[in-house]
């Protein structure tokens, strides 16, 4: 058992960069370290915990089941630290108000509800009003001020110059697959090798024309095999070995619902990243507490 002395913030911090990056090199310049500081952070954890914290693989390191799960220990940890060190700035606890907001499937099951419970640990008396919309409906609501917010994967937006935004993530894509895939063999993965195999392709929040955009724009088609809007069926049948995905890294899970073992492998084509992001009116003053929620967002997400 680990003795809280025996670990520091900075090694659970260098720990979750080179857990979201899944590659130390990545991580370290992330963070501005040298490679050697990431891998004595993450050794030291692993001899105070005594288990493996990632499994080191030919192009980087993939999480364990114990990684994983101490990884969002640590997230926690981090992130309630720095809510503390913001609280100042917030002085949030004495504003009421309501701030209305609308956000997209994805955003919704993937993103938000963490950030929303930090939200109300800092202005607890505020009512977050919040709507299940697609992104069009974000975005037509915005534009007639029925939403003050809008938090929608902005990547997809076809013109973004008719808001006022700020992209609060950018999440990578990789292909994930089960472990006896034969691609895992592969030292390198391209999206040619890729189109060789059976397709799990995800059809939520417009993830068929995002995907679809990237591959046309290599002359490339995915082969299809199966085309679905639930996000576990697509786990349990890539985790089976009937198909592989490419996908964010906000989305993704080291498991299906069944416990088979989901992996996920860098792409050597470049594939644009995930943008998820806030929108609101332009030339129009927000409320104040519209305001103080795009300030907490951006803060703790830039953080």
């Amino acid at each position: 058992m680990a003795r809280s002395k025996d670990i520091s913030m900075r090694q659970l911090r260098y720990f979750v960069a080179a857990a979201d990056a899944g590659q130390f090199s990545q991580a370290a310049l992330k963070v501005h370290v040298s490679q050697s500081a990431i891998t004595a952070a993450v050794s030291q954890l692993e001899q105070s915990m005594g288990v493996s914290l990632f499994e080191r693989q030919p192009y980087g390191v993939a999480l364990t089941a114990e990684g994983h799960r101490f990884a969002q220990h640590a997230r926690h940890i981090l992130d309630t630290l720095q809510d503390a060190l913001s609280e100042p700035l917030f002085q949030g606890h004495s504003m009421q108000g309501r701030v209305r907001i609308g956000a997209s499937y994805t955003v919704l099951g993937y993103f938000l509800p963490p950030l929303l419970a930090r939200f109300k640990r800092s202005y607890p008396q505020m009512e977050i009003e919040l709507i299940d919309m697609d992104r069009q409906s974000i975005e037509e609501a915005v534009s007639t001020s029925d939403l003050d917010l809008g938090l929608a994967i902005v990547s997809n937006t076809p013109d973004l110059a008719r808001f006022e935004h700020q992209v609060l993530i950018r999440s990578r894509r990789q292909l994930w697959l089960a472990s006896q895939h034969p691609l895992m063999s592969a030292s390198s993965i391209s999206l040619e090798d890729v189109a060789e195999h059976a397709y799990i392709l995800a059809a939520v929040d417009e993830g068929e024309t995002s995907t679809r955009r990237y591959w046309h724009s290599r002359g490339l088609e995915p082969k299809v095999a199966f085309k679905t809007t639930s996000m576990e069926a697509l786990r349990g049948l890539v985790a089976h070995g009937f198909g592989v995905t490419i996908l964010s890294d906000m989305l993704y899970r080291p498991w299906s619902l069944e416990g088979k073992k989901i992996e996920s492998r860098p792409l050597a084509d470049v594939i644009p990243p995930m943008e998820v992001g806030l929108l609101w009116a332009p030339n129009q003053e927000l409320p104040a507490t519209a305001q103080a929620f795009r300030q907490f967002l951006i803060m703790v997400c830039s953080g």
